[in-house]
């Protein structure tokens, strides 16, 4: 931006003119009161709020301490655009920056960290950025980034906008949340995952009626162990790259004839109401058929036919997908390098069985809280898009407050 395009009052300056790293040093936090350790998996992506934090009282290496009012940036792989605004103080990691302004009558603190979530700063960060594995920016490459500085009363009310974005934004974070946590506390009241696995063995969950899948399925069986031949168009053929985060992807690569569907599907044909389940390398993902369009899939892939007077295939896919259903897919996996539940262990897990009108309960409860995610997460992310175009128009004075 030139110094020409400018509203008036405002000026460029160099954001080192403007801003110091702190960089304070707290050998000993423990004895000095200081609680909290901060390293860089602790801070989100795109959220200017900690939440994480591992305790001193657990040891630490790092010196570098922090205090309320410091933005900090993490200068390790920058492009996860991970930025701060301290609220409590603490240590902190080496591949994190302490910044304040050096002088508030020039540049508001609390304007500060929305200066680093800006697109223009992250730019910055990321071409003055080095190493392949582990690309660093450093304080001596920041210090030459220049950007618009506004008059102090109109930086405060920028803040003030953009405080109460982050407000918003945070308000529908914490309705997500909210409804996660409803939604995991409901499935391990029905489906609990401090079982012992001795007790998971001989298919039983105390206090809940369960049953071994075998018991309560008509059939288990996966798809062809050998490859079929492929045709240019036809009925669409499953891999397992298909069926991920409990949905299958039908923009598939292989396709097979009429002619050798029937073959594959001689024995066992899927039909509405079956499960499909994953049985090797991301194992664990379940998909309820509610489709009545023909198709195929590889070994890779369970096919399970629930006994429906007894277990409900929505039901089933919950629980699959539960911590008590990975949990079981971890123990029986077999293998090194690619980990594989066999059949025969599949039909081993131990399934809640209460009565099947209660299934279908449960199922309904837990697809009101889906929907209502799911609208929140559509809620929050118009939020933020909205929160992040504002912050950029009203950093370069697009925006007249």
């Amino acid at each position: 931006m030139s110094t020409q395009s400018l509203k008036p009052g405002w000026k460029m300056v160099k954001f080192g003119d403007v801003v110091k790293n702190a960089n304070l040093v707290e050998r000993d936090p423990e004895a000095n009161g200081v609680e909290r350790i901060v390293g860089l998996e602790h801070i989100d992506p795109e959220n200017l709020h900690v939440r994480h934090w591992n305790s001193v009282a657990d040891g630490t290496s790092f010196t570098r301490k922090f205090v309320p009012g410091q933005t900090l940036f993490g200068k390790r792989r920058a492009y996860q655009r991970k930025v701060a605004y301290a609220e409590f103080e603490g240590i902190c990691s080496g591949d994190i920056l302490t910044l304040e302004t050096k002088d508030k009558g020039v540049l508001l603190p609390e304007l500060l960290p929305f200066i680093c979530q800006s697109d223009a700063f992250f730019d910055h960060a990321l071409g003055t950025s080095a190493g392949s594995l582990s690309p660093r920016t450093s304080w001596t490459a920041l210090k030459d980034f220049e950007f618009p500085l506004p008059p102090v009363d109109e930086q405060k009310r920028i803040a003030e906008i953009l405080w109460a974005a982050d407000e918003a934004v945070e308000k529908y974070a914490q309705v997500e949340r909210s409804l996660v946590a409803q939604k995991q506390a409901l499935v391990a009241r029905h489906m609990p995952s401090d079982v012992p696995f001795r007790s998971l063995r001989k298919g039983i969950i105390p206090g809940i009626s369960a049953s071994k899948l075998k018991d309560v399925c008509s059939k288990i069986t996966d798809g062809t162990h050998q490859s079929p031949p492929f045709s240019k168009k036809g009925i669409p053929f499953l891999l397992i790259s298909n069926v991920s985060h409990g949905e299958v992807d039908w923009n598939v690569s292989k396709w097979i004839t009429e002619e050798t569907y029937a073959q594959l599907t001689k024995t066992t044909k899927p039909e509405v109401g079956d499960v499909l389940y994953t049985v090797v390398a991301s194992y664990g993902d379940a998909v309820l058929i509610d489709w009545d369009h023909p198709f195929s899939f590889q070994r890779h892939i369970a096919i399970i036919k629930p006994n429906h007077d007894r277990l409900d295939g929505k039901f089933l896919c919950h629980f699959l997908k539960s911590v008590l259903g990975r949990k079981q897919a971890e123990i029986y996996a077999e293998g090194l390098a690619q980990k594989t539940i066999t059949l025969k262990s599949l039909g081993q897990f131990c399934v809640p069985t209460p009565p099947i009108q209660n299934q279908k309960a449960i199922c309904e409860e837990l697809d009101f809280i889906d929907q209502s995610i799911s609208i929140s997460q559509k809620a929050l992310d118009s939020c933020r898009a909205m929160s992040e175009k504002t912050r950029n128009e009203l950093l370069i004075g697009a925006v007249h407050v």
